[in-house]
């Protein structure tokens, strides 16, 4: 068999995507293509088996309760109440409301878990207030981009259970090792935020710091959703539920704090979020299917052992590869949905990274940090245009608002791939 027909299908995806082919569609047709005209002896009713077998993984089955959860928050009085603790919290310091949005970020994030629903929650919420306080709107929508980065990294991001699924790791263990990089991201943003804010005027939004009394009773306000994150990694941890179990218990009780505790949901918002909800599960299992798809592909034609064998010829070390995938990465990521780098990559880049003894939990944190900046840089940056096209902003007054805080997730991603303890610790730590 030609060596370039082999390789034909991957070109012939990216260059789909290139055209802005749906990536669904994209990962189907360079796998037809394969199966239909080059290694002809495999039946096509085995791509199709393959299809329907790919959306019964249990372990996928978290994704559309915890994505429905991360909707839910917005109905519930949850959001606004986590607003009101972190303006409490930085408030106080240079560029106020900009800070309350990197910790907002990072509190939602363990409820969250996707940074599209968090970049627009907090362009619908934030952004104007921030613009009619003084703030460049294009830096409210790149400060609004970069924090939601952090929601990937921060239990229960739906990223973190892709990789565990795909590489057969523990969820609870990518859960625990998301944390010390999430938190990293929100320090690096906020240092930043205070940087511009100090060269720009951005003033505080409190006269002065908060009390230990006035912190204390936002954290009580925040009680239900500190609970609902605790519930969740206690009931991880114990196996008293699985994830999937988890982010049923999660979105039941949000419903029960909206609707009973806080009395801001309603039945009519619940048709709202289930729509939403299906349309989001919909893209992200579309995707979760067509790769696994693209992936037998992948198995046949044994890329991800040529792969392995070229980059071991090289004899690179893990410093050298670990360079090598971030590049690659934050390249795939500025072209292609970060879901579906993350398919493609992991299988390809995985055996490598096992072969060279780097940690498979690191390998993955730094995979997905690498994508979710990916998101933020142009030229098809998701997180990006999501946010540009909200706040009505070009696409160069974004970056240039937004370089600062593109140089600071950089130096996170730096700190995360050469120090393979901010991954590793929680999870060796709980064992």
């Amino acid at each position: 068999m030609s060596e370039f027909l082999v390789w034909t299908p991957l070109i012939l995806v990216f260059a789909l995507l290139a055209f802005r082919i749906p990536v669904s569609m994209a990962f189907i047709s360079g796998a037809v293509f394969y199966f239909g005209f080059v290694a002809t002896e495999m039946p096509l009713n085995m791509v199709l088996s393959k299809m329907v077998s790919a959306g019964m993984n249990m372990n996928l089955m978290a994704i559309p309760f915890f994505i429905t959860a991360g909707l839910l928050m917005n109905y519930t009085g949850i959001t606004s109440r986590m607003m009101k603790f972190a303006d409490l919290c930085v408030g106080h310091m240079w560029g106020g409301l900009a800070q309350v949005n990197v910790l907002l970020s990072t509190l939602m994030g363990g409820l969250c878990g996707s940074s599209n629903a968090d970049a627009a929650m907090q362009c619908k919420m934030l952004v104007p207030e921030m613009e009619e306080r003084g703030f460049n709107r294009a830096f409210s929508a790149a400060v609004t981009a970069s924090s939601a980065l952090i929601s990937p990294m921060i239990p229960p991001g739906v990223m973190l259970i892709l990789y565990a699924s795909i590489t057969e790791n523990s969820v609870l263990d990518m859960f625990m090792a998301g944390y010390l990089p999430g938190f990293l991201m929100c320090i690096a943003l906020m240092v930043a935020v205070h940087y511009v804010s100090h060269r720009d005027g951005y003033k505080p939004s409190r006269n002065k710091r908060a009390s230990i009394g006035e912190v204390f009773r936002g954290l009580i306000e925040c009680f239900w959703a500190i609970l609902m994150i605790i519930v969740l990694i206690v009931g991880l941890r114990m196996g008293i539920v699985t994830a999937t179990e988890g982010g049923a218990v999660l979105c039941v009780l949000c419903m029960f704090v909206g609707m009973v505790i806080y009395k801001e949901l309603h039945l009519k918002d619940l048709v709202v979020v289930a729509r939403e909800a299906f349309s989001s599960v919909a893209n992200v299992f579309g995707i979760i299917i067509s790769a696994t798809v693209f992936g037998l592909y992948l198995t046949y034609a044994q890329i991800p052992q040529q792969i392995t064998r070229l980059i071991l010829e090289f004899n690179t070390g893990r410093i050298m590869f670990l360079l090598i995938v971030n590049i690659m990465l934050l390249v795939m990521g500025m072209l292609v949905d970060s879901s579906a780098v993350l398919m493609i990559a992991v299988p390809l880049l995985y055996p490598v990274a096992t072969q060279l003894a780097i940690h498979p939990i690191h390998f993955g944190i730094v995979c997905i940090l690498n994508l979710s900046i990916g998101a933020l840089t142009p030229p098809f940056g998701a997180t990006m245009y999501q946010c540009c096209n909200l706040c009505e902003i070009e696409m160069p007054e974004f970056l240039k608002q937004g370089k600062e805080l593109i140089i600071a997730l950089m130096v996170a991603l730096l700190l995360v791939t050469f120090i393979p303890g901010i991954s590793t610790m929680l999870p060796t730590l709980l064992k």
